[in-house]
């Protein structure tokens, strides 16, 4: 009974000085909301675009880090064993234009660097590589993203949001390997045809994304790409997928050959390839990647590159 007295009696004041102690602590390390929060319409969707996972998860995937699984090996000067590259990204870029006060468009550039790395042998003979080659190239990226204003408030981020995206598209802008058409089939019997993914828009509403692909874990995404090279032998096409800022399980296919026809001074081939939607739910993309079969296979020949980015949402069932 006098211990419960005891509380009793102060408890109340010591619950008070806790308060003080706390209110007093969090007033010191507490940040002004004006430091973080954007005052500007360019800085605001500067802020939501680099916040919006269905577009970060291009970087991630984009930057292969680590080596990938054996692709093959060909009679040539070298025997690749395994191949990835790794971007950096070290410019980054939002062009906005406000028409009317009520949309934006936005020109987003990214420039990386990057490192091919080929681990290779020189023996035809060898199942283990003996050297590994590292290729320093360029790359730039660019994609359009189509605002909409939601409101009038004192702070511009909550005034926007994002109504549409093109999908991304860039490379080393060689002229010798040109990537010219996706036809992606997809499991609801939908078909995507993109000629130009800088023009090609996924709509998003309130209720989310309109036309981006919705897949289910386990579901299976026929890939048709038509592809421009000035060289006659097969070219190295690879699909990136399966990352985003929390999924890590990346996976990587080759395109196999499907025709060869001679255009003037090049080709036009036609490449073919299926993938399976990992068991995750997100955002995602699908990154198409398509250098001439010398970079890979050759010790010297410098990168030339495109890449293509498919955005994709994974549903659990």
């Amino acid at each position: 009974m006098k211990e419960w007295n005891f509380s009793s009696k102060y408890f109340l004041p010591l619950l008070f000085i806790v308060l003080i102690g706390l209110f007093a602590a969090c007033s010191e390390n507490a940040v002004d909301p004006s430091d973080t929060e954007p005052t500007t319409d360019q800085a605001a969707l500067e802020r939501i675009v680099d916040e919006d996972s269905s577009l970060t998860s291009f970087d991630y995937t984009f930057n292969e880090e680590e080596p990938q699984e054996f692709l093959g090996k060909i009679n040539t000067e070298i025997y690749p064993i395994k191949v990835w590259q790794r971007m950096r990204l070290v410019h980054r870029t939002l062009d906005i234009e406000i028409v009317g006060d009520t949309i934006a468009y936005g020109l987003l550039t990214k420039t990386f660097e990057g490192v091919l790395f080929i681990k290779a042998a020189y023996d035809s003979a060898s199942i283990e590589p003996d050297t590994l080659i590292q290729k320093p190239f360029t790359a730039v990226v660019t994609r359009n993203i189509i605002f909409i204003r939601v409101g009038r408030s004192p702070f511009p981020r909550h005034n926007w949001r994002i109504a549409a995206v093109s999908l991304p598209e860039g490379g080393t802008q060689s002229p010798n390997i040109d990537i010219k058409k996706l036809t992606a089939y997809l499991p609801n019997g939908d078909t995507l045809v993109i000629e130009s993914p800088n023009d090609y828009y996924f709509r998003r509403g309130w209720g989310g994304w309109r036309d981006m692909p919705q897949i289910h874990p386990g579901d299976s995404v026929r890939l048709r790409v038509e592809v421009f090279s000035a060289y006659e032998e097969d070219d190295f096409v690879t699909l990136t997928f399966g990352v985003n800022k929390w999924i890590k399980q990346r996976s990587r296919k080759l395109f196999e050959l499907v025709s060869s026809t001679p255009n003037g001074d090049g080709w036009d081939k036609v490449y073919e390839q299926t993938f399976e939607a990992h068991p995750w739910p997100g955002f995602f993309h699908a990154i198409l990647n398509a250098m001439p079969r010398q970079v890979v296979f050759d010790d010297s020949t410098p990168v030339e590159a495109e890449a293509w980015g498919v955005p994709y949402v994974v549903h659990l069932h």
